[in-house]
């Protein structure tokens, strides 16, 4: 299986992802777009939307998506087994205050 993850550095959602796939003990491409702007522009073009998180799984694309949503998928599809497995962090949680404000010390302007 090949994943690509469009993820923000330090964000809820993204790190929602994350958990699912040390979860699941899955090797993923862990893609930043706040950091490097042709990855955004990547997301955006293959997603047909400008929200994260974003995930590629086998080339179908799961746009603006949580951890929560990623497990489900993964599983449904029998790409995974379900697992008991507690999850070490949120699965469905937004940004907090502190990293928005972390967002918002940075200047990124993609168009």
């Amino acid at each position: 299986m090949h994943i690509k993850a469009y993820l923000k550095p330090s964000c809820g959602w993204s790190n929602g992802v994350r958990t699912v796939m040390r979860k699941y003990s899955l090797p993923f491409e862990d893609i930043d777009i706040i950091n490097n702007r042709a990855n955004y522009v990547e997301m955006v073009q293959k997603s047909g939307q400008p929200l994260s998180p974003c995930v590629e799984i086998d080339g179908v694309m799961l746009a603006d998506i949580s951890g929560e949503e990623v497990e489900n998928y993964l599983v449904s599809n029998n790409l995974v087994k379900p697992s008991e497995q507690p999850a070490d962090a949120s699965l469905n949680a937004g940004c907090s205050d502190a990293e928005h404000a972390k967002m918002a010390a940075k200047t990124v302007r993609f168009f």
